[in-house]
């Protein structure tokens, strides 16, 4: 049996990147997946591939920002599979921008994908959970070592992902006590090299040479891949992690540990 057989997942931002990865290993491991996004042909696309490999997956539009879409979203999945084990909170932005240079239309964009929008997965997942037979289940939050330390030019970013670290454990500690057997756990991924890092590769002229400056600065000498953030999801998705709950996963090639 796979590691989460006969478990139904939604994954937020599903169509590429961390995503992407999540999705194909979760369907590998025996889940139901069930993939949102705004990217729709991607994420068809995607969903037809876990298919054609044997895996169980469907693709649902979603903005997650969209408070009222949230229950439609959950209400829908667990009409169809009957319940909801797992939620990743996944979608997100980044702005290349410093304090300086970030508009407050730009923060405010920032967080809304970024940290209002797994508050309002995560409350959403809490709903459904805490009231299915068997009740309880994960939610995975997706943050970033930005959740962890300063960057410069990431202002909006860094606001947004520490906020997403400190209010999983709010809500860890809300729903253990609450004896709904939900964990909540958040990820702090480094540069990992999905189309959000290329793209501010490309910002610099030089996608080569930031795939080189990003390998240099990383203590394993490579920036991530899709799946080595994937694999991480699934241990905390899975009941191998049953007693582990408000907790932090780094995994970022050593950058935090110097």
């Amino acid at each position: 049996m796979g590691r989460v057989e006969n478990k139904v997942a939604l994954i937020t931002g599903g169509a590429r990147g961390l995503g992407e990865a999540t999705g194909r290993l979760m369907a590998q491991e025996g889940a139901t997946v069930v993939l949102t996004d705004v990217l729709d042909d991607e994420g068809q696309a995607l969903v037809d591939d876990i298919v054609a490999h044997g895996g169980k997956a469907s693709y649902l539009h979603q903005d997650v920002t969209d408070e009222a879409a949230w229950a439609d979203i959950t209400g829908r999945i667990v009409a169809e599979h009957g319940r909801l084990d797992i939620v990743v909170n996944n979608a997100g932005i980044v702005l290349d921008a410093s304090v300086e240079d970030t508009t407050l239309e730009g923060f405010q964009r920032v967080n809304s994908i970024n940290n209002e929008a797994v508050f309002l997965g995560t409350r959403e997942a809490i709903k459904v959970m805490k009231n299915q037979d068997p009740k309880g289940g994960s939610i995975v939050n997706i943050s970033s070592i930005a959740g962890l330390v300063g960057i410069e030019n990431l202002a909006a970013y860094n606001a947004s992902k520490g906020a997403v670290r400190l209010f999983s454990k709010s809500a860890a500690l809300h729903v253990a006590k609450a004896g709904y057997k939900i964990r909540v756990n958040s990820v702090h991924p480094s540069y990992t090299w999905t189309p959000m890092v290329q793209h501010l590769g490309d910002n610099t002229g030089d996608r080569d040479g930031f795939f080189d400056a990003l390998s240099a600065v990383h203590p394993i000498g490579r920036p991530g891949e899709p799946m080595d953030i994937a694999y991480g999801v699934l241990y905390l998705a899975s009941d191998e992690a049953s007693w582990t709950t408000g907790s932090e996963l780094v995994i970022d090639g050593g950058i935090t540990a110097g």
